[in-house]
């Protein structure tokens, strides 16, 4: 069975800790146990993952904060057990967070979650794709934000595709990448232009606070070049008998 010790600050990393977090650190904690105890019950989170918590996800996840303005309205997309998106949200009051997830279990992860941290002020869970969230669906109405965050979710040109259309021109891209971020920037750039988007740059994140420094691409949203309405269900019935 999993262990809330698992969930434990390692001394070494306690200092980086409480620059990220500062007097939200008791918060950042509790998420951790969260992660290391329900997340991996539910599959949301490796067994072998829950000790590295902390320097492998929540300090990774919070140095981004750097690169987000004060005040910024943040869409995680692909948010899964709220990474970035949550780390954010306990690390910087001042962001109003919307968690992108399709998944059921995941939903229903990150909602008690919010709930349990008492977050629900400034922290919302929209169950459906990114393309859902931008263009509505289902009688919600379309979202949008000053910064879109993903970690882990999917090679740039498609990340860029789902991602760029929930920004507001001049908003951002902000996608948390490894060793891969110049690979992919080299492969992709082209499809992120005609995507709207601007050239993409990396970006070290928490240098001399963790290392590694968090790799982040940002990609700025130059032209309002959004994606198709999502269709109903009656659309799609229609347009497969007229085939």
């Amino acid at each position: 069975m999993p262990s809330p010790d698992d969930a434990a600050l390692p001394p070494e990393l306690a200092p980086a800790a409480l620059t990220l977090f500062g007097d939200r650190l008791d918060l950042a904690a509790a998420y951790a146990e969260l992660l290391a105890t329900d997340g991996v019950v539910r599959g949301l989170i490796g067994p072998r993952e829950a000790p590295r918590i902390w320097d492998r996800h929540l300090l990774n996840c919070a140095a981004v904060a750097e690169r987000i303005p004060s005040g910024a309205t943040v869409l995680d997309v692909g948010s899964g057990a709220g990474l970035p998106g949550l780390v954010l949200a306990i690390a910087r009051p001042d962001l109003t967070v919307t968690l992108i997830e399709p998944l059921a279990r995941r939903t229903s992860f990150l909602i008690e979650v919010v709930e349990q941290l008492g977050l629900a002020k400034t922290v919302r869970v929209f169950r459906g794709r990114a393309d859902e969230a931008a263009t509505g669906s289902s009688g919600r109405n379309p979202i949008s934000g000053d910064v879109v965050t993903a970690r882990a979710v999917a090679p740039l040109d498609r990340l860029a595709a789902w991602s760029l259309p929930l920004a507001v021109r001049g908003g951002r891209l902000l996608a948390l990448k490894g060793s891969s971020a110049v690979a992919e920037i080299e492969q992709h750039a082209e499809v992120v232009t005609r995507l709207g988007g601007s050239e993409p740059t990396v970006h070290l994140c928490g240098v001399d606070v963790i290392d590694p420094p968090t790799t982040v691409v940002e990609i700025v949203r130059e032209r309002m070049v959004g994606p198709r309405p999502v269709a109903s269900k009656r659309d799609r019935g229609s347009r497969s008998r007229r085939r």
